[in-house]
């Protein structure tokens, strides 16, 4: 598998490319956002790298534009500190973050979970029985990864924001805390992980809610969690 690892600072560049290779990944190398969306024209990469201070064109920049034509999944490369950075880059389209420093497991772990999501979405396979969930005029077919509302197509899911979906949809009704939800989707111990799960909700909701701030199916219980509404078939 491709891999494009962005980052101005060419010695973590070829740091994470030394953690990767050994795991079979081939990557490919940009220093700012321009030359990351130009390989990206070219190449077929399966999942981004990309650090947010970068000149020319920053990751979250960069992100946006990404995310107009393509659902691969994108890891932010963020500073300790800088929460704000972690925030943005989710809002903008990004599917995860590490924060640097990071260590090689961590980065390997995170990276090989991002892939498997994003295989399994772009797997279509062909059973005899179909997988789909409904609520309404809500509707996943987990076979052929459409999302329907109202008959229309939902369009732009990114591979974490439709597992999310679905798995709140396969247990209609029932109420999942922030850490449930994240333990769940990212298979690891939540900790601080408030801003992360909250913010990819806000951009299901966005993509299948006719009015986000008055939703009819992706609900919060105030104080619990969220819940997809058990609403009757039509």
């Amino acid at each position: 598998m491709n891999i494009l690892v962005c980052d101005d600072d060419r010695e973590i560049v070829d740091a994470i490319e030394i953690y990767l290779m050994p795991e079979g990944y081939h990557v490919f190398k940009a220093y700012d956002g321009i030359q990351a969306i130009e390989i990206l024209k070219k190449e077929d990469i399966q999942l981004l790298l990309i650090d947010v201070m970068m000149p020319r064109m920053d990751g979250i920049r960069a992100t946006l534009k990404i995310r107009e034509k393509s659902n691969i999944p994108i890891i932010i490369l963020s500073a300790k500190t800088e929460d704000a950075d972690k925030v943005m880059g989710l809002n903008v389209g990004a599917d995860d973050y590490i924060t640097k420093p990071f260590n090689s497991l961590e980065l390997i772990a995170r990276v090989k979970s991002q892939l498997r999501r994003y295989t399994k979405l772009g797997t279509m396979q062909v059973e005899e029985k179909q997988n789909i969930y409904q609520s309404g005029g809500l509707m996943i077919n987990d076979d052929t990864k459409q999302v329907m509302v109202d008959g229309e197509e939902v369009r732009k899911l990114t591979p974490m924001q439709y597992n999310i979906l679905l798995f709140l949809l396969r247990n209609k009704g029932r109420v999942f805390s922030i850490e449930q939800i994240y333990e769940n989707i990212w298979n690891e111990d939540a900790v601080n992980v408030d801003n992360t799960v909250a913010v990819h909700i806000r951009h299901i909701r966005e993509k299948i809610e006719i009015n986000p701030k008055e939703p009819q199916y992706l609900k919060v219980v105030w104080g619990v969690g969220y819940k997809i509404e058990s609403i009757p078939v039509q």
